[in-house]
């Protein structure tokens, strides 16, 4: 995946498609586009348990990522603060929906 920085969109950045994202690197302007592409890659080759990695800090990352996450219903399915193990409230670990499912109000 390229991803485009806002100081130079003419030279975008290849990222590695992994079961983490880690968005310190990133501008908060940068998230969302971010993790709409990074989340519909992801689904692309069926990695379906992402961890994103915003940090502790004040929260504000935190918070922006679930309101994001809250709009995605398409393609998230769940997520949940990290664990102990995982990031604690550092990190979201979040369940992505399989390509293929159709959510269930949008049948209704």
């Amino acid at each position: 995946m390229q991803v485009a920085c806002e100081d130079n969109k003419d030279d975008p950045i290849d990222y590695q498609i992994t079961p983490e994202i880690d968005l310190h690197t990133f501008r908060p302007g940068e998230v969302s586009s971010l993790l709409r592409e990074y989340f519909l890659e992801c689904r692309k080759r069926e990695i379906l348990e992402v961890r994103v990695i915003h940090g502790k800090g004040t929260g504000t990352l935190r918070e922006g990522v679930h309101r994001l996450l809250d709009q995605m219903t398409q393609e998230v399915l769940s997520y949940r603060l990290g664990d102990q193990a995982s990031g604690g409230w550092g990190a979201t670990l979040v369940t992505l929906r399989h390509p293929g499912s159709v959510q269930q109000d949008a049948m209704d």
